[in-house]
């Protein structure tokens, strides 16, 4: 008899790396994770803000381990990785979290800022996957890496062009990866969220003109983390196991008529 569905979700012996970790859905993915089984590393800069995380997962049971890691760092990543996998094992599921926005309209945009935003949302996309699936392929037992871009991919949005061009990136980067780990039996797919609550969106959505965006969306509201957590297990998971270079919008249907 086949394995149930719900076997299929649990991630029992797996090890999960989820950047950006120290707040909001990274903070939230972590968590899911080890409700299924998995032991997690939590990486961000902030180190202060995984503590909590990884005290709180320990206490119930689970395994999980902090490391700082800045994405944009390329000396960094290797040496986290290394620290992971000496402290749980092998890393099995990649969750590619980190990032940032700055909100300038094009004309006024400074270069800075714009290095910054493609440098984490891109880049470090790109690095830390890179660095990861070495290894996956390297052990030859396959694995599954989730890159989280955005509904921004793919309609236009006033005042984040930077945010907006380099979560476009992610989408085209993680069909390209697809393509080519999938001989390494490694998936590879992206969520892209409309607006969720978390400690990036709320300033906006409790603002006027973030209720009135709000009011568009044919659900009238934004999304709870919670409501990210079916998606995650199944990319994940063995229950996707034929689902690779997908980029899977869920947004409340938010981009309906934006597309």
């Amino acid at each position: 008899m086949a394995p149930s569905i719900f076997d299929r979700l649990r991630l029992k012996g797996k090890v999960a790396l989820v950047t950006g970790a120290s707040s909001g859905l990274g903070h939230r993915f972590a968590e899911v994770l080890v409700e299924a089984g998995a032991a997690v590393a939590v990486a961000a800069r902030r180190t202060d803000r995984l503590a909590g995380l990884t005290k709180a997962i320990e206490q119930d049971g689970g395994r999980a381990h902090a490391v700082a890691l800045d994405v944009t760092d390329p000396a960094r990543i290797p040496a986290a990785i290394a620290e992971i996998e000496a402290k749980l094992g092998p890393i099995d599921i990649l969750v590619n979290n980190s990032g940032t926005v700055v909100s300038e309209r094009f004309l006024e945009h400074a270069e800075p800022n714009w290095d910054k935003v493609i440098d984490t949302n891109l880049k470090g996309v790109f690095l830390v996957a890179q660095a990861v699936g070495k290894r996956m392929a390297g052990r030859g037992k396959g694995g599954s890496i989730v890159n989280i871009a955005s509904t921004a991919a793919t309609v236009a949005n006033k005042g984040t062009i930077s945010y907006n061009a380099s979560k476009a990136g992610v989408v085209a980067l993680t069909r390209s990866m697809a393509m080519e780990l999938a001989r390494y039996k490694i998936r590879v797919n992206a969520i892209c969220p409309g607006y969720f609550v978390s400690e990036m969106t709320a300033p906006y959505l409790g603002t006027e003109a973030g209720k009135e965006y709000l009011a568009r969306v044919p659900m009238r509201r934004a999304g709870q983390p919670e409501e990210l957590d079916g998606l995650l297990l199944l990319l994940a998971s063995d229950a996707g196991s034929f689902i690779t270079g997908s980029c899977v919008v869920i947004d409340g249907g938010e981009t309906l008529d934006r597309a």
